[in-house]
């Protein structure tokens, strides 16, 4: 995930002329972000099959914050709050949410399929089962959220 945000930020410091001018307005800039740059595309990549926590979570917030906050053109020291940022360009999801649904919608389609990978989702194995808590904890924290 780590190198999923480093990829996407050096697409947005390529970007940084356009987030500067005045040309070009807040919501036209947002649409970029969100679909002519792939910077959620870009760093949602396989995220479906992600096991995340709260800090990794966090991170991801704070980038796509961050990259909301250059298009509006507010730094730390203006004191706005993310909620205030996420309100003025209209974003009603913010990219958690949107990897909740990209993870549902792929969950959704496992289930459905009688293919490999749902076998090896329902599947019974003979052996004991690692420590750890398994993936499929996040799916259910998912419907719960939705």
């Amino acid at each position: 995930m780590t190198r999923r945000i480093g990829l996407a930020a050096g697409i947005v410091r390529n970007l940084h002329k356009i987030w500067k001018t005045n040309d070009i307005s807040k919501s036209t800039k947002v649409l970029l972000y969100q679909t002519l740059v792939r910077v959620r595309a870009i760093i949602l990549y396989n995220s479906e099959t992600w096991t995340l926590k709260e800090e990794q979570k966090r991170k991801l917030r704070v980038f796509e914050v961050s990259v909301l906050r250059k298009i509006c053109g507010i730094t730390g020291r203006d004191r706005i709050r993310n909620t205030d940022v996420l309100k003025e360009l209209n974003i009603e999801k913010d990219i958690v949410q949107v990897l909740r649904t990209h993870r549902l919608t792929y969950f959704r389609h496992v289930n459905r399929t009688q293919r490999y990978p749902y076998v090896l989702l329902h599947g019974y194995t003979h052996d004991h089962r690692p420590k750890g808590r398994p993936g499929i904890d996040n799916i259910h924290e998912d419907c719960t959220n939705q």
